[in-house]
């Protein structure tokens, strides 16, 4: 593959192992699942993909709790069958990208079982945040306390440990030069084995302010992330400078920081020119799907980006959160929660997707590089009915149950619709259940239905492509009465996200439609129009 910045235009397919494809009759999604689909992702059109965790784990959160930062966990493979994944994907001209973790390890890592072990003090405890008492009053983003004792985790002493997280993924100390150099050489690694990029979990979260006054639980919840004392603290600039260093002694790499700031002018600092290259873009994820809020986050997000020389990023859907074909039908305040159940008002399905497919256009059209997250080119929605014996987020015990989790966006593929597990694995196992309705929007079912979300997909990626869309620039057209339209290079973009139907522009030929348009375009749908040419 040429040496180019590909990452700035790049379309990146998230993978979840856990839920992707089995290929071991466990249930559980793996490295082979990933291999024998790749095809997939190639027919799809995305030109990288990004791997969630797949490194030795207890699985107390997903796998973003780590044991060992250097190998693959047996659930997922080895390291030989990581390296052919790489290899196949290199082959079919995708790149790949790995998760890196480095707010905190597992409990079971090996460096926070020496400090379980060592004496308060001890330089196997300065690796992490450990205090004679907790010294402020945050609350874990999973509930509960950020500070749990240590003899809870089998020490002989009282001292306490920081997890911003569960309780067992206590938070490393970057104030400490042995983890900073750790994770230096834990770079190399991969990048040695030939990966493309990271992902970087948490990335706003490695600099605490300890000392800061306490805050109130809200102030430490998920859905305020965005600041001090135990988010987006200056001091993460630094290590990020030494991190890029390190891509910079390699051809071709790049870096994306999971910063969740919602601050554009903050965001635009983690990619300046010497840290990241990418940064998600969470502004727009948590936008409603409202012409005015749409507009506001794509101006804010060219403004900050081109004036740090980033690209600008887009996504709508990940692992954390509830996947857009349900989100964007819920009534205001609800879209943030990180779970819906039965006990919550359901959302209208048909809405959901129709405006899922019109937000997904919008996005697909914008330039720079886009975030996809498996299956959303399936139109799947939050499994909203999963029972609570089922759950396994870490969320859901710590909350007693008032906050459901993510697993309803985690929940396997469904493949085949004729097949048990809808063809996820060998056997009708799967680790989460799978609602009847996943049936429908299977892949064997859509590959062959051109008004599926998955032609959508595959041909609006096409047409990106052929036109550059990712590496063009945006010329607003119009903004008003819940109407976004915009020109980029050869196509304009038109997106009614208001209640009633509008009349189609006469810019020439409809090429790619949300929705079935005539003389009109109906609401919640977005159309592509290729210029000079009639209808």
């Amino acid at each position: 593959m040429a040496t180019t910045d590909w990452w700035r235009s790049a379309v990146i397919y998230q993978v979840y192992p856990r839920s992707f494809a089995d290929s071991t009759c466990d249930g559980i999604g793996d490295l082979g699942g990933v291999i024998d689909h790749l095809d997939h992702l190639g027919e799809l059109g995305v030109d990288a993909v990004w791997l969630s965790p797949f490194y030795p784990s207890p699985q107390n959160d997903g796998g973003y709790d780590v044991a060992d930062y250097r190998d693959v966990d047996p659930l997922f493979g080895d390291l030989d069958q990581f390296d052919r994944l790489v290899a196949k994907a290199h082959e079919a001209g995708l790149r790949v990208i790995i998760d890196i973790v480095p707010n905190h390890t597992s409990s079971e890592h090996a460096w926070f079982q020496e400090a379980l072990r060592a004496s308060p003090g001890s330089p196997e405890r300065s690796r992490y945040i450990i205090r004679d008492v907790p010294v402020n009053n945050w609350g874990s983003v999973f509930g509960g306390p950020a500070w749990s004792r240590m003899a809870d985790r089998g020490a002989d002493d009282d001292q306490w440990y920081l997890h911003l997280f569960d309780a067992t993924q206590p938070d490393l100390d970057w104030t400490n030069h042995e983890v900073r150099d750790a994770f230096l050489s834990i770079l190399r690694f991969w990048l040695d084995r030939d990966v493309d990029g990271f992902r970087v979990d948490v990335a706003h979260g490695l600099v605490k302010d300890l000392d800061a006054p306490d805050v109130t639980r809200h102030d430490a919840d998920v859905d305020a992330e965005t600041r001090r004392p135990m988010w987006d603290q200056d001091g993460v600039h630094e290590i990020y400078r030494e991190w890029r260093k390190v891509l910079d002694d390699y051809d071709d790499r790049m870096m994306v920081a999971e910063a969740w700031v919602l601050d554009s002018e903050r965001v635009a600092l983690y990619v300046r020119p010497d840290e990241f290259h990418q940064t998600f873009n969470f502004e727009f994820l948590t936008a409603r799907w409202d012409a005015g809020d749409l507009r506001k986050v794509i101006d804010d997000t060219i403004r900050s980006t081109v004036g740090v020389g980033a690209p600008m990023t887009w996504v709508l859907s990940n692992h954390d959160v509830i996947r857009h074909a349900t989100r964007l039908a819920l009534p205001p305040g609800q879209e943030r929660r990180n779970g819906l159940g039965p006990k919550h008002p359901q959302p209208d399905a048909d809405l959901g997707l129709r405006r899922a497919r019109a937000a997904t256009l919008l996005m697909l059209a914008l330039p720079g590089s886009a975030y996809l997250y498996q299956g959303e080119e399936l139109g799947l929605p939050e499994h909203t009915t999963l029972p609570p014996e089922a759950r396994q987020d870490p969320t859901f015990e710590r909350t007693d149950g008032e906050e459901l989790g993510r697993d309803g966006c985690r929940v396997p593929l469904p493949w085949q619709a004729d097949e048990p597990g809808y063809g996820f694995g060998p056997t009708e196992k799967t680790w989460l259940p799978q609602p009847d309705s996943f049936a429908a929007h299977a892949v064997d079912v859509q590959s062959s239905d051109p008004e599926s979300t998955l032609s959508m997909y595959r041909n609006a990626l096409a047409v990106r492509k052929e036109h550059d869309l990712g590496t063009g620039e945006l010329e607003w057209l119009r903004t008003e009465n819940e109407v976004l339209s915009f020109r980029n290079g050869s196509i304009t973009v038109v997106a009614n996200a208001g209640e009633r139907p509008l009349s189609l522009p006469d810019y020439g030929e409809v090429i790619i439609a949300s929705r079935a348009v005539s003389s009109e375009v109906p609401p919640d749908t977005t159309v592509w129009i290729r210029h000079g040419q009639s209808q």
